[in-house]
């Protein structure tokens, strides 16, 4: 995970961030905690941050584990989808290797369209260019 984080904060555009496990405000009964946020830059007002609304977030990224198998795979989507966050990833480990889903969100239908199976390298360019050698990154 450490890997995958650090090439993400490494690719971004000057006006988002990436955040590790922060909390999302989706609304007034749901807080979920993904395991990283791609959030626009001018919504981050302090370091002592804890949480940030859905509205500021370009992409979530869940690493699917046994515990939040179900969890990550069916229910986050869904929140995340009807909080009209536009992109959402789900890492998944396959025999040691991980493999990225990469959705992005379909306004009409207010639903997740998958748009990629990543394997070896993830190479997409929204929400912004991201280039990541997948068979480098040795533990999720």
């Amino acid at each position: 995970m450490s890997l995958f984080e650090a090439e993400l904060r490494r690719m971004p555009p000057t006006d988002v961030r990436v955040r590790r496990e922060m909390s999302l405000i989706l609304n007034e009964s749901q807080r979920p905690e993904p395991d990283i946020s791609v959030i626009r830059a001018d919504a981050e007002h302090s370091r002592e941050q804890t949480f940030h609304r859905a509205k500021d977030v370009t992409l979530v990224v869940e690493v699917v584990s046994p515990e939040s198998r179900t969890r990550d795979r069916k229910r986050k989507p869904t929140l995340y989808a009807e909080a009209s966050i536009p992109h959402f990833w789900r890492v998944e480990n396959n025999s040691g290797q991980p493999v990225v889903y990469v959705y992005e969100l379909d306004s009409v239908t207010a639903t997740y369209v998958p748009t990629g199976i990543f394997h070896d390298r993830l190479k997409v360019t929204v929400p912004f260019d991201i280039d990541i050698d997948l068979t480098a990154i040795d533990r999720l």
